[in-house]
């Protein structure tokens, strides 16, 4: 991975030395998003002063603002426009993410390299970052690989931390199942044996600020996971049962969805599209039950790994 350094330092002399910042004010990077949005609304919901970092977009994120938060515009990909977001803020909680045509490069590492050197700078007292369950065993997955640097270097950066990793977004199955078999449309799937432990956003959201405002986690690494991991075939099946009716699935071989990732790969072009496809070989099972601690949350698991 290129290094990237970032000078952020000169923008923290808009806060007067020794000005207190509040515990409760919280910066949720990537606010817009299917995880995002219900973290600041959690957040706000709980008594926090909420401020959102959104890209600079035609469509404004007015229900952000709506909802009683504070909008402010910067961009990842722009280094120089991550410090003035922080002033004032004890907390930021990243759950951006890069769009579908970016690279990954350009925003999951480059970008977060630069919010984290600059929330050190800058002073910030919590950094919660939201990682990939087994990142660390998948190397050969380039957004997996980039997670599990991510990770390391905010371990290394002497910030107060907690690394959450994550399986899979339940709400994601809606538009990508759910609703297509009631619309008696086509759905993918493959043959793959992969299992995923899906979690409800909202509570991804609420699990968050329970681990947030415990002072015994500091500088952890935690894992959220539902309660069982399924299959993309036991998925389509839930989801017709549901429905009442069959799904009319177009199911790709793993060994296709591997040539295509190979064929991609000649082309500079392709190369995001391969790396991708490269998930089509991830076997995510379910967590060992190596629980140090639990907390009151039905139906959930969440671990810590032994030192």
């Amino acid at each position: 991975k290129s290094s990237v350094t970032i000078k952020c330092s000169a923008a923290a002399t808009n806060l007067a030395p020794g000005t207190p910042v509040r515990p409760t004010s919280i910066l949720v990077v990537g606010a817009t998003g299917t995880l995002g949005r219900q973290i600041v609304r959690r957040d706000l919901d709980e008594g926090y002063e909420v401020r959102c970092l959104v890209r600079p977009r035609p469509a404004p994120a007015d229900f952000l603002r709506d909802w009683g938060a504070t909008v402010v515009n910067a961009d990842l990909s722009k280094p120089e426009s991550i410090p003035a977001t922080l002033i004032g803020v004890h907390t930021v909680i990243d759950c951006a993410t890069g769009h579908p045509e970016e690279p990954i490069k350009k925003v999951d590492w480059e970008g977060k390299v630069a919010l984290i050197q600059c929330a050190k700078a800058m002073g910030i007292q919590k950094y919660v970052f939201y990682s990939i369950h087994n990142c660390d065993k998948h190397p050969e997955v380039p957004l997996m690989e980039i997670k599990y640097c991510t990770e390391k270097f905010i371990q290394d950066s002497g910030l107060n931390y907690i690394i959450i990793r994550l399986c899979g977004f339940m709400q994601g199955l809606i538009g990508q199942y759910a609703v297509p078999i009631l619309e008696e449309k086509s759905v993918w799937g493959t043959d793959a044996p992969t299992r995923i432990a899906y979690m409800d956003t909202q509570d991804i959201a609420r699990l968050t600020l329970i681990a947030l405002r415990n002072e015994k986690i500091a500088k952890t690494l935690l894992t959220f996971a539902g309660p069982r991991a399924w299959t993309t075939q036991e998925v389509i099946t839930l989801c017709e049962r549901l429905a009442g009716q069959d799904a009319n699935v177009t199911t790709v071989p793993v060994s296709v969805l591997k040539f295509t990732r190979q064929v991609t790969r000649l082309f500079e072009w392709t190369n995001d599209a391969a790396d991708r496809l490269a998930f089509s070989e991830v076997k995510i099972v379910p967590l060992s039950p190596n629980i140090l601690f639990t907390m009151q949350v039905p139906s959930y698991k969440i671990a810590v790994p032994r030192l």
